[in-house]
């Protein structure tokens, strides 16, 4: 009869730590791949969003074509061509346009003295911040964006010692009315909060 013997394999601490740091190795060979091809595929995924999203205009295709060639967008940029339209711009002007020459004398009037609301902020007032943003860049893309919409937006600055700008609506005499604008930007795809 043959007679089956087991045999035991150990391994000294040397082989160990030989299998252990080249398996070490092997996975970082692995992420650094992983990383490198993540960062060559960033530009793919902003013209594959640009295909998915077309636009109607020809002007914005132009843009879009632009796009694929420019450096990658910070998040306000972008959000503010996503929500742009071209149909609704010529539109406006256009309105504008026949408006103004029925209100010619009651318009320097009104533009004598821009109201800023960073200078003139009632003590009791409230502001619905949408975002708080460490680029000047940044907070004047959302602003923009805000006002093309028509809401009532600017940047607030802060205390010397704070580095955030802070995109603001407002103020609001009532926190009736700033949950009311709050709940509006919600609904817009925002997530703002209320300050006093």
């Amino acid at each position: 009869m043959a007679s089956s013997q087991d045999t035991e394999i150990t391994l000294g601490t040397g082989k160990l730590l030989f299998l252990f740091f080249g398996l070490v190795a092997i996975c970082a060979v692995f992420f650094a791949l992983g990383y490198s091809l993540g960062r060559k595929s960033e530009p793919g995924i902003t013209t594959a969003s640009a295909a998915m999203n077309p636009e109607p205009s020809s002007g914005a295709k132009k843009a879009g074509a632009n796009n694929a060639t420019a450096p990658p967008m910070t998040f306000y940029k972008n959000v503010e061509q996503k929500d742009a339209s071209a149909e609704l711009s010529p539109a406006a002007d256009a309105k504008h346009e026949t408006a103004a020459p029925a209100t010619q004398a009651a318009a320097p009037a009104n533009t004598a003295a821009p109201v800023d609301p960073s200078t003139t902020i009632p003590s009791a007032a409230y502001f619905v911040q949408v975002a708080a943003v460490s680029k000047q860049e940044d907070a004047d893309s959302l602003v923009d964006a805000l006002k093309k919409k028509e809401y009532p937006a600017f940047v607030a600055s802060g205390a010397a010692t704070d580095k955030l700008f802070r995109v603001q609506l407002g103020p609001f005499g009532d926190i009736k009315d700033a949950e009311a604008m709050r709940t509006k930007l919600i609904g817009d795809g925002y997530s703002p909060i209320v300050k006093k």
